[in-house]
C-alpha cells in the first residue's frame, strides 16, 4: 500500500459547498448569478419564459389527440416464447424483465401469435390474441389470464 492509493471511507466525505457566503469562500458576493439583471433578481422568470413573447411551446402547432387514459401495454410473441423457454416452463413477466427479453409490464402483457410454439408452457399474462392462445394450448401449454 502506498500513500496514493489511499482514499477516505465511502460516505465519510460530505459536500461543504456554501453559496454567497464570502469572498473567501470562492462562490460570494453575486454568489454565481453574475451583475444585476433579472436572472440575478429573485423572483426571476421560469424555464421557458420569453419576456412576454409568445414562447416557443406554445407557438408550435399540437397535432392529434393524446388520450389521458392511454395504456401503455407491452406486447410479446409466441415464438419469442418458443425461443427463451424449456418445455415445462412457466412464463410469468418478473421472469420476462429478469431474463431482460422485456423492459418493463408498464400497464400490462399481451401475447400475439406471431410464428410458432412447439413446447409446453405455462403462461400467464394480461391478454391473449386469440392465435396466441389457440397455439399455446395446442402445443398443450395453458394460457392463463392474470
Amino acid at each position: 500500500m502506498e500513500l496514493s492509493n489511499l482514499s477516505p471511507a465511502a460516505g465519510s466525505k460530505h459536500n461543504r459547498y456554501r453559496k454567497g457566503r464570502g469572498h473567501a469562500s470562492g462562490n460570494g458576493k453575486t454568489a454565481g448569478y453574475g451583475h444585476k439583471g433579472q436572472k440575478a433578481r429573485s423572483g426571476a422568470p421560469r424555464t421557458g419564459f420569453e419576456g412576454g413573447q409568445m414562447p416557443l411551446y406554445r407557438r408550435l402547432p399540437k397535432r392529434g389527440f393524446q388520450n389521458y387514459n392511454h395504456k401503455e401495454i407491452v406486447t410479446l410473441n409466441v415464438s419469442d416464447l418458443e425461443k427463451y423457454y424449456e418445455d415445462g416452463a412457466t412464463v410469468v413477466s418478473e421472469d420476462l424483465i429478469e431474463r431482460g427479453i422485456i423492459k418493463d409490464t408498464l400497464d400490462g402483457l399481451k401475447i400475439l401469435g406471431n410464428g410458432e410454439i412447439t413446447k409446453k408452457l405455462t403462461v400467464k399474462a394480461n391478454a391473449f390474441s386469440a392465435t396466441a392462445k389457440e397455439k399455446i394450448e395446442a402445443a398443450g401449454g395453458k394460457a392463463e389470464v392474470i
